[in-house]
């Protein structure tokens, strides 16, 4: 009678686990940074958003996604140094992919993208909020995800950390994030590396810095003479045949 009993229980068991619904495999790989995110940037994004109700709509654009590289680029000069092409330029300052993760549905979603450019450059930058680059790429990940639930075959263009004098002591770090975007882009479908460090270095492997601002961070207008040359050549070669 007990054996039958166990039986009984096992089958019971064995039932319920089956009725349950699928346990979550993966979490929110946003939540950790969920609240330091959106204390910082809550205000920044809920203007990008006015923006969006506010500014002439762009008829099959190239998003220009990230950090303050993007968000420099002023929207008249992004649009002559990419012509054909129609742009939209939605870069913020200090945009790392910590934060830009959190708020990616608010920031691609709401556009009707033929294609996005996505540079971002503040996870590694010698402070104590660094991230690792594993970490770093896990999150530009989920920005890409984010973008393929609304358009999974837009190409994306996944624009290389550019190296700066200001940021030396992190370029290790920032070129095996690097690596790690590159790969990446190797092994998705629709989704484009563009290299530009080399442009940007020395014979010895230093940053350039007559090709950066007085802070030798942010970049100067030769400096953006190289960038818009790099990526249009890259937007000509994979959107040229559309």
């Amino acid at each position: 009678m007990r054996l039958f009993l166990s039986l009984v229980s096992l089958l019971i068991v064995a039932q319920a686990a089956a009725a349950a619904p699928p346990a979550e495999t993966s979490a929110d790989p946003t939540a950790p940074y969920r609240e330091a995110a959106t204390k910082r940037w809550e205000k920044t994004i809920q203007e990008m958003e006015r923006r969006n109700e506010s500014e002439p709509k762009v008829e099959d654009p190239i998003l220009f996604i990230g950090s303050s590289s993007i968000r420099l680029w002023e929207p008249e000069k992004l649009a002559e140094d990419m012509a054909p092409f129609n742009t939209l330029q939605r870069g913020y300052g200090g945009a790392r992919y910590s934060d830009l993760a959190v708020f990616a549905e608010r920031v691609i979603h709401p556009h009707d993208f033929r294609a996005i450019v996505m540079f971002v450059a503040n996870d590694i930058s010698g402070s104590a909020a660094d991230k690792t680059p594993e970490e770093a790429a896990r999150l530009a990940q989920h920005v890409i995800d984010v973008a393929r639930e609304q358009k999974p075959d837009a190409p994306i263009f996944i624009v290389e950390i550019t190296p700066t004098p200001s940021r030396a002591d992190v370029w290790d770090e920032t070129r095996k994030l690097n690596a790690l975007l590159r790969e990446m882009a190797l092994t998705q479908p629709h989704t484009y590396f563009i290299a530009t460090a080399d442009h940007y270095l020395d014979a010895e492997g230093k940053a350039r810095p007559d090709l950066f601002r007085a802070d030798q961070l942010h970049q100067n207008e030769a400096g953006y003479e190289i960038w818009a040359q790099v990526i249009k050549q890259k937007l000509d070669q994979v959107l040229g045949g559309e």
